[in-house]
């Protein structure tokens, strides 16, 4: 029988008379006093392994080494005392290697303890850097190779026999969790990581080997909400682990990958995975950032929108302009002559007040955010039906722009809305804006022309309230430059735009800006009674 060694950590027990270690190939060579010598590891289940196979004299002067389920090599190799010239690497018999042991980190999910063989359990600490070389300091001295395992993956079908080449022995080997690189389950020189990790500010600056075998994550749990936002539900749930999905609508459970890398807090984003972040995955480190926003929080990654938020109602507002059925037969065909024509149309006209009829129309709407399009506003013939408010915000109103044919300016007045249903029905229209009143954003995105100066009643009463509010926003150098322009500017052949904007300014300043006197210019009655004293100018009712 030849002589056998091992190598190993020093630890390898219950040595045979005819078993050594050796820490080399020369060094067994050294001590070998028969022919051939086998040198293997001492993790290779050799328990029923022929140590009399000896070979054929053609291939005597070779070294002979067979591989493992994964790698070419176990660590098993007959070699020749004098020396040899190449390696035969045999592949009729695979040599698994045994169990090395397993500790597992638990990420407070409810599932940890299920691994069988598991040695212990430790917390996660934070980051994999840290809670790994915790873990290798711990037991250094105990183990040369372990598993480090998570909570938050499923080690059902996982093959613990897997081992590395000799020549990456000492590396550490990740294996992805899903299609994460950056996954969660370790395999562990422990002496050396014990010894080396603390030199490298980041995990992925060590010695790391990523390995080509997937281990699936369990899935992430779901809350699902009515709220408009994902703010006070993120805030206020109960965390089962370091993920959750957040959804108010629309969600398909299984369409999320749950492929976070959670190394340390930089990669452990906030993921909207719709362009209105109807669902969105959050980690649990950023609860404490949160305040008004999910911004808030420093690390949000947009690249991965892999679903469609469900499309807004549209809302068409009359109340007897001119050619408001023109301008709604436009809406229709413009909303129709795009490729997403999902968006429910609704018409209220008629309805008397400027809250009545905004709430009304708030009431017909049946998704939680609506487009509000005004009888006076032709719509742009290409705009986005698919937009989407933003959900890791607080819910608010969000303000388009339109173009004003009659001075050339650009802004929100007359344009479109998307109005947050729930905020509109909240609103007691007590300020001179009904918009501005609450939470607001201005979308940079022109939603149409305001077709404002069809008739002369329609131009005087829309400049003369607009500038109420242009002169009551002051001191503001942009409220400072449209009232300006309203003043100067108009392509009308009656100048009626001109009027309405310089009998605002008269008005406001006669009531030195009395937030009741200038609320009586949203009652029909008392408006027109003003521009009939004031102008001789009738409605088109």
């Amino acid at each position: 029988m030849f002589d056998v060694f091992y190598f190993s950590d020093g630890k390898k027990p219950n040595l045979f008379s005819h078993e050594r270690e050796a820490d080399s190939v020369e060094h067994a060579q050294s001590l070998s006093r028969t022919r051939y010598f086998w040198w293997v590891h001492y993790l290779a289940d050799l328990d029923d392994w022929d140590f009399l196979w000896e070979p054929v004299p053609w291939e005597a002067d070779q070294c002979h080494a067979w591989a493992s389920p994964h790698q070419k090599d176990a660590g098993v190799y007959l070699v020749p005392r004098g020396g040899y010239t190449d390696t035969n690497y045999h592949v009729d018999r695979v040599i698994p290697q045994k169990n090395k042991s397993i500790y597992e980190i638990d990420h407070l999910c409810g599932a940890a303890k299920q691994i069988p063989s598991t040695i212990k359990t430790v917390r996660y600490f934070d980051n994999y850097r840290d809670t790994l070389i915790r873990l290798a300091k711990s037991i250094n001295g105990e183990h040369e190779f372990v598993w480090v395992c998570s909570s938050i993956c499923d080690y059902t079908n996982f093959d613990f026999s897997w081992h590395p080449e000799p020549w990456q022995a000492t590396m550490l080997h990740v294996f992805a969790s899903n299609n994460q690189k950056f996954g969660d389950t370790f395999f562990m020189h422990v002496p050396t990581f014990a010894a080396r990790a603390e030199k490298k500010a980041l995990l992925e600056w060590y010695d790391v080997n990523f390995v080509n075998t997937a281990v699936p994550r369990r899935s992430i749990p779901v809350v699902v909400h009515d709220g408009d936002s994902q703010v006070d539900a993120v805030k206020n749930t109960t965390w089962a682990g370091p993920l959750a999905i957040f959804t108010n609508y629309n969600y398909v459970p299984g369409t999320l990958v749950n492929n976070i890398s959670l190394w340390r807090e930089e990669t452990k984003t906030i993921v909207p995975v719709s362009d209105g972040a109807g669902s969105v995955i959050v980690p649990r480190t950023a609860v404490p950032y949160i305040k008004t926003q999910l911004y808030d929080y420093p690390y949000i990654d947009k690249t991965r929108r892999i679903l469609q938020d469900s499309v807004l109602d549209i809302v068409f507002i009359s109340n007897g302009e001119i050619n408001a059925n023109m301008y709604f037969e436009h809406l229709q065909w413009t909303k129709n002559s795009t490729r997403v024509a999902a968006n429910q149309i609704h018409h209220v006209s008629g309805v008397n007040g400027r809250v009545a009829a905004y709430q009304e129309a708030a009431r017909h709407s049946r998704t939680p955010w609506f487009f509000a399009v005004f009888a006076k506003l032709e719509v742009t013939a290409d705009f986005d039906w698919s937009w989407q408010p933003d959900r890791m915000q607080q819910a608010k109103h969000y303000i388009f722009h339109a173009h004003n044919p009659v001075n050339g300016l650009v802004y929100g007045h007359q344009a479109m809305i998307a109005y947050n249903k729930r905020l509109v029905l909240e609103n007691t229209g007590e300020g001179l804006d009904f918009t501005l009143d609450q939470p607001h954003e201005v979308v940079p995105i022109v939603s149409g022309t305001a077709m404002y100066h069809e008739s002369d009643w329609m131009c005087w009463r829309t400049a003369f309230r607009e500038v109420l509010k242009l002169k009551a926003s002051l001191p503001d150098v942009e409220s400072e430059h449209r009232l300006n322009r309203w003043l100067t500017v108009d392509s009308t052949e009656g100048q009626w735009s001109r009027k309405g904007a310089e009998d605002g300014v008269e008005y406001y300043d006669s009531v030195s800006g009395d937030f009741d006197a200038l609320k009586k210019s949203y009652e029909w009655s008392w408006l027109a009674t003003y521009a009939f004293v004031k102008r001789s100018l009738t409605t088109d009712q």
